[in-house]
């Protein structure tokens, strides 16, 4: 199973965030496009390959299966309601590591049959995506799921904070992702820095 190649990654809605995030040091991106024409997410998911080239970031695309083998996208993130219309045969040609959102124990099982590179679970915390509040659903479910994924690599999404990192970590996540902490904050760089600090710290040898 192959290993993610950070312990955080962020979720962007637009590509100028691969060059601010990955030029502050983030080595993961999600680009997360929605309600755009094809045209439009096909032009942004390209500039976003490009800046994420130059800044050696290591890019996903959400959902866009097509235009992500069309680019040659390394990673793609795909949600419970993609899997019905995505050909993983096709992506798994194309030679592109994928991994899928999961809330509920159906989602979980139906992914891990998919033989993801990744699952995610969340949100741990509640939290708002495009301004639909979500429940967060605890830490002590965030463990369950170590338990039940196996050695398939697990990410942690939803409400999380740098002070909250060490304990999705405790819990079994084997890397964070955040959205509203960067995209969010004022000072979107040095939040980089502050939580590649933390990361550092979290998994230093002991």
């Amino acid at each position: 199973m192959s290993s993610l190649p950070s312990r955080i990654y962020a979720v962007v809605d637009h590509p100028r965030w691969v060059e601010r995030l990955g030029g502050a040091g983030l080595r993961f991106i999600e680009l997360y496009l929605r309600d755009l024409p094809e045209e439009e997410i096909r032009a942004q998911a390209l500039l976003a390959q490009e800046l994420a080239a130059r800044f050696n970031v290591s890019l996903a695309l959400n959902r866009y299966w097509q235009t992500a083998i069309e680019l040659g996208y390394e990673w793609l993130h795909l949600g419970p309601e993609d899997l019905e219309t995505t050909d993983l045969d096709a992506i798994r040609t194309a030679g592109i590591r994928f991994g899928i959102s999961t809330h509920t124990h159906e989602e979980r099982q139906t992914a891990l049959a998919c033989k993801p590179d990744y699952v995610s679970f969340g949100p741990v915390w509640s939290t708002q995506l495009r301004g639909v509040p979500l429940t967060g659903r605890g830490l002590e479910k965030l463990a369950e799921w170590r338990g039940l994924c196996g050695n398939v690599p697990l990410v942690a999404i939803g409400g999380i904070t740098v002070p909250r990192l060490a304990e999705c970590l405790e819990a079994g996540a084997d890397t964070v992702a955040v959205m509203s902490d960067f995209i969010g904050h004022q000072d979107p760089e040095g939040q980089v820095r502050r939580w590649l600090d933390a990361v550092s710290r979290e998994t230093a040898p002991t």
